[in-house]
């Protein structure tokens, strides 16, 4: 049986302002906030100017606030997330996120670095996907 998602609140500003963010637990939920929001405005104001967005599985990169922007309104599926878990410390923050995409389930564990003044210049995104446990240690773990 699979555990509830914990739900972390996501942080919600007026539509297109963002305060100040130097905190990098805050920057990532501030992130997925305006993402989930489809408040592209707010999502740029985190963004520095020469962001990387890498996708190691796909063995893809995007560079630039404006091609990640586009990548981001352009994204074929209606999705929604919830926050499991974010930590951050000094200039770097992790989140693990549930997502649906058109009704289907993912999990995402994404990294961020920031910059001295808090905006978001490194995003490294994982997508695993389950698969069935190996077989012979039933009898040490348990399934959910």
């Amino acid at each position: 049986m699979r555990r509830a998602p914990i739900a972390i609140p996501l942080l919600s500003y007026p539509h297109g302002t963002l305060p100040g963010m130097t905190n990098p637990t805050a920057t990532a939920l501030a992130y997925w906030a305006a993402a989930e929001s489809r408040d592209w405005s707010t999502f740029g104001a985190l963004l520095a100017d020469d962001v990387v967005y890498d996708l190691p599985q796909t063995r893809e990169r995007i560079r630039g606030k404006a091609r990640y922007l586009q990548f981001n309104v352009e994204y074929p599926a209606d999705w929604h997330l919830t926050v499991h878990r974010v930590v951050g410390e000094q200039r770097q923050a992790a989140t693990w996120c549930h997502f649906t995409a058109d009704g289907e389930p993912a999990e995402a564990l994404t990294f961020f670095e920031l910059d001295e003044a808090g905006l978001i210049t490194t995003i490294t995104d994982f997508w695993p996907e389950a698969y069935p446990p190996p077989a012979g240690r039933e009898h040490l773990v348990e399934s959910y």
